[in-house]
């Protein structure tokens, strides 16, 4: 039997406030910023970033970038533990995400994500599929980038899911490159479990959760690109999931 966590109650007497501040003043200067004003002075993919950041930081992570992010049109393809892995990477290069549509309803994450010009995709809906496809292809020919979990949901944090090749088409369209993104929470990975979802937990039980949890560095990993010219979309897919399964084991 584990022992209980007695330090777990006095983090929350200091997030909790951190967050709520956060949310509130943190909020209403973003959507300031995220308005015409802030999008004519080229505010709004910092404000974004900057956000994120302090949010990461309120639920005690300590975020560390390893290689760098390609800038224009490019796909980059993370693996999926959490909801939290939107925030992380929003706080590292701002991008639209293709996302379930659940997400849209969920508070405070569904607007950042809504902010981040994430498209949205009902699971199981053909037509919603064609859409999400016809558009991410769009926004990357207009030089936008993209992020993707190819996984296609969360998992256990202990190993990499199968990843959908069909993802990957828009990608091949637009003959792009396509980034891997290794996602690591805790020293080495070590925490991975800890931060995806447990058995029958909703969202606001691992948002508590994870609010409560100890102080731990995270890392966000920028692998080297793949070009998708001349590749076929399997392919890609699969040397993916490769150098993210590679970094995971680093």
């Amino acid at each position: 039997m584990q022992n209980r966590d007695w330090r777990r109650p006095f983090r929350y007497l200091w997030r909790l406030p951190l967050l709520f501040l956060h949310v509130t003043l943190g909020l209403a200067i973003t959507v300031l910023l995220l308005g015409p004003v802030g999008r004519a002075l080229r505010l709004d993919q910092w404000v974004m970033r900057t956000w994120s950041a302090l949010m990461i930081r309120a639920f005690g992570m300590r975020a560390r970038r390893v290689g760098e992010p390609l800038p224009g049109g490019t796909m980059f393809v993370a693996n999926h533990v959490s909801w939290i892995d939107i925030v992380l990477m929003h706080s590292q290069r701002a991008l639209g995400f293709v996302a379930k549509a659940e997400i849209e309803r969920w508070p405070l994450i569904g607007w950042l994500a809504t902010q981040g010009g994430t498209i949205y995709h009902h699971r199981g809906d053909n037509e919603s599929l064609h859409g999400v496809m016809h558009q991410m292809l769009q926004r990357l020919r207009d030089g936008k980038a993209i992020g993707v979990f190819p996984e296609g949901r969360t998992c256990s944090g202990q190993e990499i899911g199968v990843f959908h090749a069909r993802i990957f088409q828009p990608a091949v369209l637009a003959e792009c490159q396509v980034q891997p993104v290794a996602l690591k929470y805790g020293a080495g990975g070590s925490a991975q479990t800890l931060v995806a979802f447990q058995k029958r937990e909703n969202f606001l039980q691992n948002f508590l959760r994870l609010l409560g949890e100890p102080s731990r560095p995270v890392e966000v990993h920028f692998l080297e690109p793949v070009s998708a010219h001349g590749v076929g979309r399997r392919q890609l897919a699969d040397m993916c999931r490769e150098r993210i399964i590679a970094a995971m084991a680093a």
